[in-house]
């Protein structure tokens, strides 16, 4: 008896660090990359809630270092935990976590937490961050615990965790006041609904540090339709792709990290670079973290910019190749998903969408729900969107029924739920094929949607067998998969 009390407090811990909170059984998150406060509370209405996603994650809410052009990376330089910045107030961030908590949304913050800013121009000192406050004795620099003051050397761990990144402030961790300011910021935006937080930067902090941290955190609030003793939600930023002393897997009993190899690997896949016949046992077995410690993703904000892991990385810049890449992770059972909603940017610095006195400007929509004013919303593609679906309805099911023609053709299915065909040939594909699904007519998701009882596009016809017959053009084909699922069915 005492050994299986211990096993079951063990499975409630462990269940309770990599639970992301969701409603509804949902299944993804979307990075709504530098909207306002008040934009994002409208999409969890208009959009997000009633096409199921799970969440979004926001970027970071902490006042930062206003810089010339308003880069958006000025929004991880924070100066203070006040909740003031281009994105909204303290009011407009706590009515949007309402307003989408009541469309079935949770809300994720980019918690930076690892540094102050570079600078702070109104301070008096370089190290005097007075809004929190912290003061020279807070900062790894000037108790001389960086092994490498001219720059973090990433063959040394000491390095990695106790120097300045990029110049930034490097905060210890390892002191009480600093352990209890963050925890007070963070557990402000637990008071006020939030369901978790991307931790910025993880891999240069201590994984005893974070713990500590993550230990002093409340509960989630019930208000919000979380249930009693529910914890925080965390998905650790640890860009672990080998070769370094930092690895991912130290931070596993925390919470889940962002894997970043799922992305890469995805890439070269579909990049036609490795066969996509292997990827029948994509995740673990790809030396991955495990499934229930993962954040997968396919592109993020930094590495669309060719920072924080980079390589061969997919975008929307290559629309054909990224709906592909996100209809597989959308239908592949590995980790916690999340799809990526950007802004347009030749520059990789560049700000966010504004106006003239710098003020990020929102944008607009159009007839077919796509966006302008500057903004991508991969997030309402609709093979995207309807993917989103598609995982939700196929949550818990396992990988069936896996086809392959030896190289770039892939059909999988996930239990007796939904079934996907992926064509990466020039070529057609052309198969008859066991879906496991129950007989009937079924709408092509990729290319049409399930309304009123009805498929605005091509259909896919299921016969008493499980059998269906696939047709999917090669080159010159814009959309070359066929998704089906038990929820969209004639």
């Amino acid at each position: 008896m005492p050994i299986i009390l211990v096993l079951c407090l063990f499975l409630g811990v462990a269940v309770a660090q990599w639970d992301a909170n969701t409603l509804d059984n949902r299944q993804v998150m979307v990075h709504l990359f530098e909207w306002k406060w008040k934009d994002i509370a409208k999409e969890c209405e208009n959009w997000l809630g009633p096409n199921g996603f799970a969440g979004v994650q926001v970027s970071p809410p902490s006042e930062n270092i206003r810089i010339n052009g308003r880069p958006w990376y000025e929004r991880y330089q924070p100066i203070g935990y006040g909740l003031n910045t281009r994105s909204g107030n303290e009011a407009e961030f706590k009515d949007m976590v309402n307003r989408c908590y009541k469309a079935g949304v949770r809300i994720y913050v980019d918690a930076v937490i690892n540094h102050m800013a570079a600078s702070n121009p109104d301070g008096n000192g370089a190290y005097d961050f007075w809004r929190v406050p912290y003061s020279s004795s807070d900062f790894n620099g000037p108790q001389n615990k960086c092994p490498t003051p001219s720059g973090i050397d990433y063959s040394n761990k000491y390095s990695i965790r106790n120097c300045d990144l990029v110049g930034l402030k490097d905060l210890d961790q390892g002191r009480n006041w600093v352990r209890d300011k963050i925890a007070e910021f963070l557990n402000n935006l637990i008071d006020m609904g939030v369901a978790g937080f991307r931790i910025d930067a993880a891999k240069h902090m201590w994984p005893g540090d974070l713990k500590a941290i993550y230990g002093r955190l409340k509960n989630l609030n019930t208000k919000f339709g979380f249930p009693s003793n529910a914890r925080p939600f965390f998905f650790q930023e640890v860009i672990d792709q080998g070769g370094e002393p930092v690895t991912a897997d130290e931070y596993l009993n925390t919470g889940r990290v962002t894997e970043f190899k799922y992305g890469l690997e995805l890439a070269r896949g579909f990049h036609r670079q490795n066969l996509l016949k292997w990827f029948k046992n994509f995740g673990e077995a790809w030396g991955f973290v495990p499934d229930y410690n993962s954040l997968v993703f396919i592109d993020n904000h930094d590495n669309q910019r060719g920072h924080g892991g980079a390589g061969s990385i997919i975008t929307h810049q290559s629309p054909r190749l990224y709906k592909m890449a996100n209809a597989f992770m959308l239908a592949y059972p590995y980790g916690f998903t999340r799809v990526m909603s950007s802004f347009s940017f030749s520059d990789p610095n560049s700000s966010p969408p504004q106006d003239s006195s710098g003020n990020i400007i929102s944008p607009i929509f159009y007839s077919d729900n796509t966006c302008g004013n500057g903004w991508v919303c991969e997030h309402r593609w609709r093979q995207i969107k309807n993917m989103v679906d598609f995982r939700r309805v196929t949550v818990g099911q396992s990988l069936k029924n896996w086809w392959d023609n030896g190289s770039y053709q892939i059909a999988f299915g996930r239990g007796n739920k939904g079934f996907i065909a992926i064509n990466n040939e020039d070529f057609q594909l052309s198969q008859t094929l066991q879906t496991g699904l129950p007989s009937g007519t079924y709408c092509n998701i990729i290319l049409g949607d399930f309304k009123n009882g009805k498929c605005t596009g091509p259909t896919v016809y299921v016969n008493g067998s499980g059998y269906a017959k696939f047709n999917i053009a090669g080159s010159g084909n814009d959309d070359p998969v066929v998704a089906i699922h038990v929820n969209a069915k004639q």
